[in-house]
């Protein structure tokens, strides 16, 4: 009963979030703000991840192929495919829940338990679509932009692992990226990132909002969002994966 109870609250403050906002500028310079508070301080990590992963990628698998019939192809093929099709939507998403998520919900928790919250409503203002609306929409325009970025210097770290440790030519790895390439998993990638942006803005965002106590409650809040965005991320993405690609 707990659990539809929860459901039911997060749809209910989800409708209060996404209400027209009462200014548009007021939402505008919100937005701004989270853009660089979830955005901008993430490419950092961002950049070094996958620069790594991609490297791993192209190491490992020159490293399984043992059999003269298969093309060094492979090698520039998967780490195409593992880039756009899990690493950059999904890996990605994951360590954003980490950084970003338990951020939304403790920001959020904080300015519950210090009663801000309620001195917006006496002002007239409506607290989630003014906390939670900007951060959704930061997170949807925002995310999508991480996984390309992350896409692409994942594709360079596996280059760069491939032709400086000798495994393959510039050529070779090159004619990898461009074999049996399908655009439909551009289109898949973006669109789980699209849904994992939303989950974890929006989760985290009622995760803080709906904390009741003290400063303990609102560790256990953004301990929980992190835990839930994650089970959430590896649920939408096994379904998404079934309905897009099978």
């Amino acid at each position: 009963m707990k659990f539809l109870y929860q459901v039911g609250d997060y749809i209910m403050i989800m409708f209060q979030a996404f209400k027209r906002p009462d200014k548009g500028k007021v939402f505008r310079r919100q937005l701004f703000i989270d853009f660089q508070n979830m955005g901008a301080t993430s490419i950092g990590v961002v950049t070094i991840i996958s620069v790594f992963f991609g490297a791993i990628i192209a190491i490992q698998t020159a490293e399984n192929i043992d059999n003269p019939m298969i093309p060094l192809t492979t090698i520039g093929f998967s780490v195409r495919q593992m880039m756009i099709l899990e690493f950059g939507p999904t890996i990605i998403s994951l360590i954003l829940v980490g950084k970003v998520g338990s951020s939304i919900a403790s920001e959020i928790g904080t300015m519950r338990v210090s009663e801000q919250i309620d001195a917006l409503k006496v002002m007239g203002i409506n607290p989630a679509n003014y906390l939670i609306l900007p951060k959704i929409t930061a997170a949807m325009l925002y995310n999508p932009v991480l996984i390309t970025f992350s896409i692409i210097l994942g594709i360079l770290g596996g280059w760069a692992a491939s032709v400086f440790t000798g495994i393959v030519t510039t050529t070779i790895y090159i004619e990898g990226l461009r074999a049996w390439y399908d655009p439909f998993t551009i289109t898949y990638a973006f669109a789980k990132t699209e849904v994992f942006a939303f989950i974890i803005a929006s989760v985290s965002g009622y995760k803080g909002y709906t904390v009741k106590g003290g400063s303990v409650e609102v560790g256990q809040a953004s301990t929980s969002a992190v835990v839930t965005c994650t089970i959430l991320i590896v649920v939408f993405d096994l379904i998404l994966t079934q309905m897009m690609l099978m």
